[in-house]
């Protein structure tokens, strides 16, 4: 029995009438699709991530398919949705689970968390989804009803703030009902006790919440002390060959949009220049400067200057000619047919200016 006066019993009064139970990742609910979702869902709404899961299970329905699939095909069914650092985790830890666990992910909470791109939060919601294990989670919508309902101080990215609610999570758990206890969780965070303008006078909590008791539910949870974003910029050189063709080039593997293709990038134009004199039989001062593109990171705002140039060609003394004409990894390098960019993951902004009318 659940008591229907505590945290957990109330949360699931609410969650029995008001909570999401339509979500594709919960039907079925396997250990593998729950996996896939709480990786999407980081830093991502759930009406972005459903047609990614989609298409994403779709293609690549188990961890073995996963493992066995290339990184590019990866990138690709994940392109738009940000933070690539995730898809790349999810593809190592796939292939560490077939190496480990027979292709399959463990149910252990130190397992789970040797996998690249497993914390502590995302292994628990895991473990009580997929099998019902009683282990707490605590994601950023958690972190905000535990601030405001025991009005915790500080920002919760600090280690004793963190450990505080950890505990607090921990001490809240039902006994019954783990998996649906973690759902509404995240439902209540993410659709009543919001970031702005919670809908307090609808919360089966209000009679026990600090923050709205003391009139701080805009104050809590504490804000991460803030500092100006710095600005980039960088020269993307949009290139084509006399076939329509595209140059694109992998970017690192660490680093934003880590292993996605992408135009040329260069900081200046004496970089840029002198890369283009070595690659491409054209006059580098006839491109055509398009409009700037800003993009935002979380710790930066990049300004795009794309410069693009028409009917190009490799320079007849490139080392690089011949195999960059035709459509093979050459390196970092690669002539992409149009018809073949959907095939590849690209990074937001990139695939929005090859989209864009020609």
């Amino acid at each position: 029995m659940i008591d229907a006066e505590s945290f957990a019993g109330r949360l699931l009064a609410w969650f029995d009438v008001s909570g999401r139970h339509d979500l594709p990742w919960q039907h079925p609910r396997t250990p593998y699709r729950v996996w896939l979702s709480e990786v999407m869902l980081q830093q991502t709404q759930v009406r972005v991530v459903i047609p990614y899961f989609e298409r994403f299970v779709e293609a690549m329905p188990s961890v073995r398919a996963l493992a066995q699939a290339p990184l590019d095909d990866v990138l690709a069914l994940w392109a738009g949705l940000g933070y690539y650092a995730r898809a790349r985790n999810l593809h190592a830890a796939a292939r560490a689970c077939v190496e480990r666990h027979d292709g399959d992910l463990p149910r252990d909470l130190d397992a789970l968390m040797a996998l690249p791109g497993i914390g502590r939060s995302t292994a628990g919601a895991i473990l009580s989804q997929a099998w019902g294990d009683r282990f707490p989670i605590l994601d950023g919508n958690v972190k905000r009803v535990l601030a405001r309902l025991h009005g915790v101080e500080g920002w919760p990215g600090l280690p004793a703030i963190e450990k505080r609610m950890w505990s607090i999570a921990e001490s809240q758990l039902p006994d019954a009902r783990m998996a649906d206890y973690t759902q509404a969780q995240m439902d209540f965070g993410a659709t009543l006790c919001t970031r702005a303008d919670p809908a307090c006078v609808l919360c089966p909590m209000q009679s026990r919440c600090v923050a709205l008791r003391a009139g701080r539910v805009d104050e809590l949870p504490t804000p991460k002390p803030g500092k100006p974003l710095p600005e980039r910029s960088a020269l993307m050189l949009w290139i084509e060959d006399i076939e329509g063709r595209v140059l694109l080039q992998r970017r690192p593997a660490t680093g934003i949009w880590g292993s996605l293709w992408s135009f040329p990038e260069h900081a200046d134009h004496d970089a840029a220049r002198a890369w283009f004199a070595e690659h491409i039989a054209a006059d580098y001062d006839h491109a055509e400067t398009l409009a700037p593109v800003a993009h935002g990171f979380t710790h930066y705002r990049l300004q795009i200057q794309p410069l693009r140039w028409r009917d190009t060609r490799p320079p007849a003394t490139s080392l690089l000619s011949t195999s960059l004409q035709s459509t093979s990894d050459n390196g970092d390098l690669r002539w992409i047919p149009r018809d073949a960019l959907a095939a590849l993951g690209l990074p937001a902004p990139i695939r929005k200016l090859l989209d864009a009318p020609l």
